[in-house]
């Protein structure tokens, strides 16, 4: 397990225990119920991610994961204005998930980065394209008035 899965697992573990603390109000369920689906959801998106098929499938896979912890962290702010539970007892939360965001966020942001693999012949204007019978270079086959 990686820091990232490892940190966003128990930063689910340690949600679900403030989900739990939650007043038994129409509420308190409510914001319970959007916590659960939203922070809970990071840690296996980011592991689904983490066997993406492709470049963008990772990429896509996290801002999926990066999107939950934004909506999270929404909750928890919610939580302590309209005084669910006291500032004292989310504040932690709140700056790992802040943390969790700008990981991920850069995560997304050196992927989109990171060297991309060459396009192929068409972008080698050098290269010749030859047959038996017709030959022709690369500039001809752009330009069959030639």
């Amino acid at each position: 397990m990686t820091p990232q899965e490892d940190r966003l697992w128990q930063f689910a573990a340690r949600l679900a225990k403030v989900v739990d603390a939650l007043p038994n109000t129409r509420l308190g369920r409510h914001v319970a119920g959007q916590i659960v689906r939203s922070g809970i959801a990071a840690a296996p998106n980011y592991d689904e991610a983490r066997s993406g098929e492709s470049r963008a499938d990772f990429v896509h896979k996290v801002n999926i994961a990066l999107k939950e912890l934004v909506e999270t962290r929404g909750w928890l702010k919610f939580i302590v204005l309209a005084e669910l539970l006291p500032a004292s007892r989310v504040a932690v939360l709140v700056e790992e998930c802040e943390q969790l965001c700008r990981i991920l966020g850069k995560s997304i942001a050196t992927a989109k980065t990171a060297r991309k693999p060459r396009q192929g012949w068409e972008s080698d204007s050098s290269l010749s394209i030859t047959n038996n019978k017709f030959p022709m270079t690369n500039s001809q086959s752009r330009n069959p008035k030639s």
